[in-house]
């Protein structure tokens, strides 16, 4: 099932548009719906204070689909949770475009059992962690990492979901 969401966005004064497209590869059961992903991805968009025009896209997989991908493209035989593909394009190409992630249906319900979550909060994590890597933020360095951290934790809290690093 594929949807196309748009939305105005306003952050921090400045309107921007928000395209979603959102292509769900599995049974929907149990997944959130379109409406709270634009919600998450706002969420995001906001504590990193982007205030351009933004699209993305969403692909939600099954295991198979999402090790194959964190295979072809990270070299780690294993299905993940999400993984994020940045735009690529040079500089001076200007696009609303900021790339594509990528979220392993089952991957995201097993976690968040084994770590005693909603699967919903836990699905708004990882939403926002992946449009977070979109950016051009990462976690490698101890101190990019207390960063991003600190903005997945801040965008959390103003969707009403607890602190997922305690």
């Amino acid at each position: 099932m594929r949807q196309h969401l748009g939305s105005t966005l306003e952050v921090l004064g400045a309107v921007s548009q928000l395209t979603v497209h959102w292509d769900i590869q599995v049974p929907k059961r149990g997944l959130p719906n379109v409406a709270d992903v634009e919600v998450w991805v706002q969420a995001a968009l906001k504590v990193a204070k982007r205030r351009r025009n933004t699209e993305l896209s969403i692909q939600v997989l099954d295991r198979a689909a999402a090790q194959h991908y964190n295979l072809s493209y990270r070299g780690r035989d294993y299905a993940t949770n999400v993984l994020s593909f940045p735009v690529d394009l040079p500089p001076q190409v200007r696009t609303p475009l900021i790339g594509d992630l990528v979220i392993c249906a089952p991957v995201v319900a097993e976690e968040a059992k084994a770590q005693n979550k909603a699967v919903r909060d836990h699905f708004a994590h990882l939403c926002i962690h992946g449009v977070l890597h979109l950016l051009g933020y990462d976690h490698e360095v101890d101190a990019e990492a207390e960063l991003m951290e600190a903005l997945e934790i801040k965008a959390l809290a103003a969707l009403s979901i607890a602190n997922p690093y305690q």
